[in-house]
This record gives C-alpha cells, sequence and structure tokens, in this order.
C-alpha cells in the first residue's frame, strides 16, 4: 500500500515523540529513585552536576532535582529577552484616578507657569490636587519668580516649591553667613521646605577639599534654621542599597546598574551604604526641633523593620513614598500592616512626574490585585500586589500628613 509523503513524516514524528516520552519517563523514574547520585559530578546526565547543601549551582545551570544542577537544553536567553506570559487569571481592578485628593511632597520641574495649563488637566484627573517642586534652586530670587508666577495664575493653589542650600565649599568665608541668608528670604519669598539633595554626603565638599558629611557640625546652623522657620527639610541621603553592593549576578539591580552606570557607587569611590545611614540619622538626632522628611521612604522600604525602628526612635521623621513602590508591592502585607501602624509618618511622593505612572500607586494603595506589572522592568523585575489600605489610612498618606507636615500647603477645601 502507497502512502503520501506526508504521511510518512507524520507517523516518524509520533514514533520519534514516544519514544522521547519514554526516554525522559525512565530519566524521570531513574532520578526518582536516586539513579545516578554518587556516579561523580554529572550525576549520571550529561551536563547535570551534583551538589552539597548550603552550595549554589554552577553558572549556566539550575536546580532541577534535590542537589543536581542542570543546564538547559536550549541556550537560554539573556535577562533583557526572558519575557514569560504569565497564565495567572486574576481580578483586576484598574485605578486611573486617586480615591482621594492628593498632595504630591515630591517632584521635580513641576512649577514653571508655561505648562499649568496642559499639566492641570492631568492633575485632575488623576485627583492630584498639589505638585510640590522640590527643585526650588538656591536663589532667593529664583524662588521668588516662581511663587509669583504660580500667584498670578489661575493655579495658585496646585503648586508650590521648596528652596535648595549651595552645600559645595561648606565651612569657607562667608559660607554659613551666605547659604543661612539665602534660606531665610528663600521663604520670606514664598518657599515651603528646604530640599537636600543625594549629593550630600556623596559628592559635595567642604572648603577644605574633604567630602561634606551629613552630619558635619558645620551644617548644623542650617537645620536649626529650618527649624525656627518651621519649614520641613526633605532629605535624599544615599541611594538604595544595592547600588553600593558588589555588581555581580546576585545584585537585584544589576539590569538598572548596566544600563545606568553613573547609579553605581562602588565602595572605593563612594562611602558605604552604611556609613550614610548612620550620617543621616545621627543628623536627625541632633535636630529635634526640626521636621524631617525621609525621601524615598529613607531607603528603607526593602527593611520595614528597621523603617520601623527609624520612626520609633526618631518622632521627627516622617516618610515618603516616591520611587519605592516596588518595594511595597512585592510584601504587601508587612507593608499594609506598616502602614497601618504608622498612618500619622507617611506620606505620598512619587519623583519623577509621569502621568501615566500614577495609576500603579493607586492601584497597589488601594486594591488587592495580584501579581501585576511595575512601570520600569529594570527597576523590578518582580511583579506587584494590592496593599487595600482603608480610607482613613488612604486620606492620611494621600493628603492629611503633608498638610501637618508642610504648613505652607494649601489648607482648606480638602475632604475631612
Amino acid at each position: 500500500m502507497r502512502h503520501s509523503f506526508p504521511q510518512v513524516l507524520l507517523f516518524a514524528l509520533v514514533l520519534a515523540a514516544g519514544g522521547a516520552l519514554v526516554a525522559q519517563g525512565r530519566g524521570d523514574q531513574q532520578s526518582a529513585q536516586g539513579g545516578g547520585r554518587g556516579q561523580g559530578r554529572g550525576g549520571g546526565r550529561a551536563g547535570w552536576v551534583t551538589i552539597k547543601d548550603g552550595e549554589p549551582c554552577p553558572p549556566g545551570t539550575t536546580e532541577a532535582r534535590h542537589l543536581q544542577c542542570a543546564p538547559p537544553a536550549s541556550p537560554a536567553p539573556s535577562i533583557l529577552d526572558y519575557r514569560p506570559r504569565s497564565t495567572v487569571v486574576a481580578d483586576q481592578h484598574l485605578v486611573p484616578k486617586a480615591k482621594f485628593p492628593v498632595v504630591d511632597v515630591h517632584t521635580h520641574g513641576t512649577s514653571n507657569a508655561a505648562g499649568f495649563a496642559q499639566r492641570v488637566p492631568e492633575m485632575d484627573a488623576l485627583n492630584l490636587r498639589v505638585l510640590v517642586d522640590l527643585s526650588g534652586g538656591t536663589n532667593p530670587d529664583e524662588i521668588k519668580r516662581k511663587v509669583d508666577a504660580i500667584n498670578a495664575s489661575p493655579y495658585k493653589d496646585r503648586f508650590r516649591v521648596f528652596a535648595n542650600v549651595e552645600w559645595e565649599g561648606a565651612g569657607g568665608p562667608g559660607w554659613q553667613q551666605k547659604a543661612l541668608a539665602d534660606l531665610r528670604q528663600a521663604v520670606k519669598n514664598g518657599a515651603i521646605g528646604l530640599k537636600v539633595f543625594k549629593e550630600l554626603g556623596l559628592r559635595n565638599h567642604k572648603a577644605d577639599g574633604t567630602l561634606l558629611a551629613v552630619d558635619d557640625p558645620v551644617l548644623d546652623p542650617i537645620w536649626d534654621l529650618a527649624g525656627e522657620l518651621n519649614i520641613p527639610v526633605i532629605i535624599h541621603t544615599a541611594e538604595p542599597q544595592e547600588f553600593f553592593s558588589p555588581l555581580d549576578y546576585h545584585n537585584e539591580r544589576w539590569l538598572e546598574l548596566n544600563i545606568f552606570g553613573d547609579r553605581y557607587r562602588p565602595s572605593d569611590i563612594y562611602p558605604t551604604f552604611e556609613e550614610l545611614m548612620k550620617q543621616r540619622d545621627h543628623m536627625f538626632a541632633k535636630h529635634p526641633k526640626t521636621r524631617f522628611i525621609g525621601a524615598h521612604f529613607a531607603w528603607y522600604g526593602n527593611d520595614l523593620k528597621r523603617a520601623a525602628k527609624l520612626l520609633d526612635t526618631l518622632p521627627n521623621v516622617t516618610l515618603e513614598v516616591a520611587a519605592v513602590l516596588y518595594e511595597f508591592g512585592r510584601q504587601p502585607y508587612a507593608s499594609a500592616a506598616f502602614f497601618n501602624k504608622y498612618q500619622d509618618r507617611v506620606m505620598f511622593g512619587k519623583d519623577t512626574y509621569e502621568a501615566s505612572e500614577y495609576p500603579y500607586y493607586w492601584r497597589v494603595f488601594e486594591t488587592h490585585d495580584e501579581y501585576f506589572d511595575y512601570y520600569r522592568p529594570y527597576h523590578a523585575f518582580w511583579k506587584l500586589y494590592g496593599m487595600g489600605l482603608s480610607d482613613e489610612v488612604l486620606k492620611k498618606l494621600y493628603y492629611k500628613n503633608a498638610l501637618k507636615v508642610e504648613p505652607g500647603l494649601p489648607q482648606s477645601g480638602w475632604p475631612q
């Protein structure tokens, strides 16, 4: 009997597949019975390696059976190209608009009056009531120009400005007098707080050329003046902890640090993460009459017990959540418990203003959704989960705490 070529080919493929399944079944049975164990580091299979308890698998392999590591049959994709499709079928509750009005206490460049007409409709759609621009500048005259433009616009209650201090050359002749005078005048001109950028502690130098520490006594008059003027100080010290760790394949920020090489902080160039945390937290403790805001959750979002200890020890410190949503979304139970316990000590911030990214925050804070993407894959390759915060906690996070910590914000017209 004659067979067509397609029929013959199909029959051959079926036989081959069946043979492969039989072979696989025998191999799995042998492995289950301990076959191959103790037969050298190959474990009886091509490319398989036997390891000891606590020993990692060699590069290019993964633990396929207990204490046995195997390579993939096909070439492994790079970290950039492996994009598995999730088969999880879960309810989605997208939140394009925050449930309550929001003060974003951490933005940059948003006080430019030329962009107000375009930005305000975006803010309204997101329920963003006020944006606080932390990049007001060190020149009191520039602060005045920005504040005057805000007040002359139809949006005078939608934007606020923080001042900055020029730290370079601290301790030199006349530096202290000028820094104090400029900050005092900036507040008179409408600045509602002081923002400290990450360069303090990392790059700024004293007049004698040494690196300027965050808790250097020469800076004490600045922090004391902020307390006297009743303005908060929001401070960004250091970076995520992994930015200071060895840049190896165990570093969970490996991809980010290889895309943005200038974010890496090797210890032969920069102070360590722990040194910077010690300096900043010591500075907080030295100035109990000044209100401090730990930008980016003081970089303790990955260690909530440490964040709790900071708040328990220092009642003059509040935390804000800018650019660390990925920390809360990957540990939603612990994060929700923290936000509930310290509901009077956390505020909302975003950092980079991008309208499309805010709804990720609303979703994490307001829903119980599971296993959804973060908006920057290189920033966090893991999935996020919702914290499902109560209305009262949301109100405090979104605006109530900000109104207390930053009295220069518009104080009327908020839900009770």
